[in-house]
């Protein structure tokens, strides 16, 4: 698959209309209140980016009209090359999952067979089908003139045997007709009225359609034909109605369909409306099609979002062993609820001015540095799994002395019996039961020595279990505070509007805090992956280092997040303003010296992990 796009700054906005203007602060020009924090002092003095950091990597972000001008490119070099017109490579190009050059040596070898498995073309066996009154008929010819004379098609014969009975060329597409654009006829002869074979209307004036199958419907028909199977299931390869027939209706045909020609009757303005969200749905559809076959292409999983991020660096499955690929497509907010926004998120606090970030690389939509893809997955499955579960059996449940199986203590006696290896012992000390004498609903011997062995084995089965909760708990406890994040926008707002009525300063100075709840929000997101990716890091120096940072961003966050919960005082603002400053900008060293470390970890290669992980070293057998 060829990868090799090149992409102009001119290829339109990469964001949505619906959402917030001026998003790309980190690839393009400041917004004006980022350019007026610098203008009223400088609180947040940071490095420049103008070098890319260890933990970045180079993207691009594409809006939909971007991406379909390299739809159009890959289509315009295929008619190039086959000498066939638009719609018939598009076709072919979808078939072969936009492979430019899979496609030319398969058409090459084989032009019949590709067009026929495009849905370019109906199949020569298709007209062995027809009825044969005598022998004396001579076989059909492939062309337009063999189609089968049904009653709404007579006409469209008609129209193209002209065209068709010209000397065919030496091109190999010749012998195969393409799709046609939009046929409309009418039924006016009386002795043979058409039926449409979906909704078995035989009215002397309905319009009908078809492709070059021939397979006559009414506009009514195909028009809910077309609706249903853009909206209600997605489909982009739209075949025709008949039942067996493999045509897939070519992209001016869908289009002719949805939207009215030019001068035609002003018809229902719902309907109409209707299908040009459908027209634009089914657009949408093909560029997500053109994505999804590229890997060097991503859609932004946010709602609403149409927008496209282009990172080569992160395509091959190898090089997320080595980089987190955390990307931008360029957009903030959600679509649809821009009409509805306070001062505050025209400014981009709160949900509504979030920027869109995810991660190239995996399913998972959000920023997971400094964890690596495989990592991220395989905790987000092991949490699904066991953290419940897990919290159930410690609670609930203990371990045969024994044989290690797990045991719930379904009735008041402390006399246990294993079911599988048939051991009993008692449920209070774990000692064997043949040391408790006659003391069986009562256990007075916390001592023996085999009650003691008893609980060590019993600890040390249970060490695995604690040590996933006390990992897995801080990581939900960092989650639960992002989503309680907000709640902190809200206050924060109230503390804003506060500060300029209590002091002097205007709505631009008190954007300290603005900033400040950014950075934390960001930084528990960067806590929360930290505990996933110390569970599974192997004991050792390197280990030690990584907790200790992670003690150190972790206790800057929450004086952060202490200062930004104190009350407001007309006296203290310039204090406060000072503090939160001043903290901010240590929360976000701290938070890049935690992402610059790890990210030089996996290009060093210095990471051990304590389970399999792709990409990496197996774990040592001392582990």
């Amino acid at each position: 698959m060829s990868s090799d796009y090149e992409f102009s700054d001119d290829d339109g906005e990469f964001y949505d209309e619906e959402m917030i203007d001026g998003t790309q602060d980190d690839e393009t020009e400041l917004s004006d209140d980022d350019m007026d924090m610098d203008t009223f002092g400088d609180d947040f003095k940071v490095a420049s980016k103008g070098k890319r950091k260890s933990y970045e990597v180079d993207y691009e972000s594409l809006s939909q009209h971007a991406v379909e001008k390299l739809m159009q490119r890959d289509v315009d070099h295929i008619c190039g090359i086959f000498g066939v017109d638009a719609s018939t490579a598009g076709l072919l190009l979808r078939h072969m999952k936009w492979n430019k050059e899979r496609l030319i040596e398969k058409y090459m070898d084989n032009p019949t067979i590709m067009l026929v498995a495009a849905g370019v073309t109906v199949p020569e066996v298709a007209s062995a089908t027809a009825p044969v009154r005598s022998n004396s008929i001579p076989p059909p010819q492939p062309s337009a003139s063999r189609r089968p004379a049904t009653r709404g098609s007579k006409l469209l014969g008609l129209a193209s045997g002209s065209k068709t009975a010209k000397s065919p060329s030496s091109s190999p597409t010749a012998l195969y007709s393409t799709p046609k654009a939009l046929q409309r006829t009418l039924s006016k002869k009386a002795d043979e009225p058409f039926v449409c074979q979906i909704c078995f209307n035989d009215s002397r004036d309905m319009n009908t359609l078809t492709l070059d199958c021939e397979h006559a419907f009414c506009t009514e028909c195909w028009t809910d034909y077309v609706v249903s199977k853009v909206k209600d299931e997605s489909e982009h390869a739209i075949r025709c109605m008949a039942e067996g027939c493999a045509l897939i209706a070519p992209d001016h045909f869908i289009h002719s369909v949805l939207i009215p020609e030019p001068g035609a009757p002003i018809g229902n303005p719902a309907i109409e409306e209707q299908n040009a969200k459908t027209w634009a749905r089914f657009q949408e559809l093909l560029v997500r099609h053109f994505v999804a076959c590229n890997n060097h292409l991503k859609f932004c999983p946010y709602p609403s979002c149409t927008n496209t991020v282009s990172c080569p660096s992160a395509a091959s499955k190898s090089s997320l062993a080595s980089m987190v690929p955390t990307v931008s497509c360029g957009a903030r907010g959600i679509g649809g609820s821009s009409n509805q926004m306070t001062q505050s998120q025209s400014f981009g606090l709160g949900l509504q001015g979030k920027e869109h970030r995810f991660c190239f690389g995996c399913p998972i939509e959000s920023d997971h540095r400094p964890v690596v893809c495989g990592v991220a997955k395989m905790w987000l499955k092991k949490c699904r799994d066991d953290s419940e579960t897990a919290n159930w059996i410690k609670s609930n449940t203990k371990e045969c002395t024994n044989c290690q199986s797990t045991i719930e203590k379904n009735g008041g006696c402390n006399h246990m019996t294993c079911k599988k290896c048939r051991h009993e012992f008692c449920w209070v000390c774990m000692g064997p039961w043949s040391e408790h004498g006659t003391a069986w609903y009562s256990c007075n011997r916390y001592d023996e020595k085999t009650g003691i062995d008893a609980r060590d084995a019993q600890s040390k089965s249970r060490a695995s279990l604690e040590r996933y909760l006390h990992y897995y708990n801080r990581w939900a406890n960092h989650e639960q505070s992002a989503k309680l994040s907000l709640d902190l926008y809200a206050k924060t707002e109230k503390k804003m509007e506060e500060m300029q009525i209590t002091s002097s300063l205007t709505w631009i100075e008190v954007q300290f805090m603005k900033k400040a709840v950014e950075e934390v929000d960001k930084c528990r997101m960067t806590l929360k992956w930290t505990y996933s990716m110390a569970y599974y890091l192997a004991k050792g120096n390197e280990k030690d280092l990584f907790e200790d940072n992670q003690r150190d961003l972790e206790k800057a966050v929450e004086d952060l997040s202490e200062l930004l919960e104190s009350p407001i005082e007309a006296e203290n603002i310039p204090t406060l303003r000072q503090q939160v400053t001043n903290k901010t900008v240590y929360v976000q060293k701290r938070n890049e010296i935690v992402l610059e470390d790890t990210a030089n970890g996996f290009l060093e290669g210095r990471w051990r992990w304590n389970i399999s992980v792709d990409g990496f070293d197996d774990p040592e057998e001392s582990q």
